[in-house]
């Protein structure tokens, strides 16, 4: 009996999820009323929501400069110290 509860809970669970993704997918459009984007401060022009879901190049820069072609010793660092000899603790 227990059993038959458990798989009763489970195939619940199992559509009630189903069904949570199956979400209307539609372009997202003002409801009226609603005011336009507001034009930023410095801006000369208010943005389209295009441009505004649109990654500046600052959030998603290039990362080509970062390739490594080749494996290369590194370069001494003067700053690359080992501990004090009290080992970066305060004298408290």
């Amino acid at each position: 009996m227990t059993q038959m509860r458990i798989a009763r809970a489970a195939l619940a669970l199992s559509v009630a999820a189903g069904l949570a993704g199956c979400g209307s997918v539609k372009g997202l459009r003002p409801t009226e009323g609603m005011s336009p984007v507001p034009k930023a401060a410095a801006a000369t022009e208010r943005e389209t929501p295009e441009e505004l879901m649109t990654p500046s190049t600052q959030a998603r820069p290039d990362r080509q400069a970062d390739l490594l072609d080749r494996s290369m010793e590194r370069e001494e660092d003067p700053f690359d110290l080992p501990p004090g000899p009290d080992n970066g603790r305060s004298g408290d």
